[in-house]
């Protein structure tokens, strides 16, 4: 009995030829041709008797028979379809801007986009493709130099053209150089200047595993943010369209706590020495009598001694400021000399 046909797949394919089909079917083995109408196929295999893979030939628009040949005689058809050429056209790239590394998932929307042989970025093919429909195509970029690549598809029927809506960022990986001021409070609330390179487009900082409270960017080597609530030590990043950048160490700071002034009263006149004694101290910044700044040296974590201000007679507030902020006030008093 002559070969019989079942199925091909895919049924249509562009008018430039190239398609490899898969014919099903029965009595395959010892096949001499496959046609396409009256025109031998590009090329072709038998795999097996179920089954022959070929290449179609280039032709016309509109539908044809597809047959086999054999000794034994001709096949029934299948129709394949001759579809015209569309040159594909790449509208949209989402998301446009990843890092220099590659590896972004990307979706490539447009026409004519069946069918794709290949998909490079700034001519470097896509790490991987997979054409999802006539309209979509999600790939991987590749590792790229900074700046814009075109995107391209190729298809049987030519390559996209360049268009402002097909390019692809590469952006360098964000560099972290130093933070200022960096300590705060556990309560959080502190402005910290972050600089480095390539910082634009930041869409995260983060505080180890907690987002900032806020940040602006100010310029690629420049940006400020709130440091959220925290304790210890923790590690500022920046994450930007080119990747996460190296940590930069912050630390958080217990408020500071004053238990006692020794001595606890002295005269107007300033020179008196005052030791404060409490916690959380090693940080402090100002020591404060009322308004007014005192000179200080820090002794230990627990202690600090300050040189009282002249002031009026009577009772003051002595407060310590760190970079844990300031603590609650205890009460020195300035004593009137006699009067003579």
């Amino acid at each position: 009995m002559p070969p019989t046909l079942n199925d091909i797949t895919p049924s249509q394919g562009p008018t430039g030829g190239g398609t490899i089909v898969t014919l099903t079917g029965t009595g395959l083995i010892g096949a001499t041709a496959v046609r396409f109408g009256s025109t031998p196929a590009t090329s072709y295999t038998v795999n097996s008797a179920t089954r022959i893979t070929a290449v179609s030939p280039p032709g016309i628009g509109g539908t044809v028979p597809v047959t086999v040949v054999s000794p034994i005689g001709t096949s029934n058809a299948v129709a394949y379809t001759y579809v015209a050429a569309v040159v594909p056209v790449v509208t949209d790239v989402a998301p446009d801007s990843g890092p220099t590394a590659g590896g972004t998932d990307v979706t490539l929307t447009g026409t004519g986009l069946t069918g794709a042989t290949a998909v490079s970025f700034a001519g470097t093919p896509a790490a991987s493709f997979t054409v999802d429909s006539d309209s979509r195509i999600t790939a991987v970029t590749p590792a790229g130099s900074p700046g814009s690549a075109v995107v391209a598809v190729t298809t049987p029927a030519g390559s996209s053209a360049p268009s402002p809506d097909a390019y692809f960022f590469y952006a360098a990986p964000p560099v972290l150089n130093g933070a200022s001021p960096a300590q705060g409070p556990v309560a959080g609330g502190t402005l910290v200047t972050l600089t480095g390179s390539n910082l634009l487009n930041a869409s995260a900082v983060r505080f180890g595993a907690t987002d900032a409270t806020s940040f602006t960017v100010v310029s690629s080597t420049q940006i400020t943010t709130t440091a959220p609530p925290g304790t210890g030590s923790s590690q500022i990043t920046v994450i930007t369209p080119g990747g996460s950048s190296n940590p930069i160490g912050f630390a958080y700071t217990d408020t500071p706590v004053l238990t006692s002034v020794v001595p606890s009263s002295g005269p107007t006149s300033a020179g008196t020495v005052v030791t404060l004694t409490g916690a959380n101290l090693a940080t402090a910044a100002s020591v404060t009598f009322g308004a007014v700044a005192a000179g200080f040296t820090v002794v230990s974590d627990t202690q600090v001694t300050a040189v009282e201000p002249a002031g009026p007679a009577g009772p003051v507030t002595v407060a310590v400021t760190t970079a844990g902020g300031t603590s609650a006030g205890l009460t020195y008093t300035r004593v009137a000399a006699p009067a003579i």
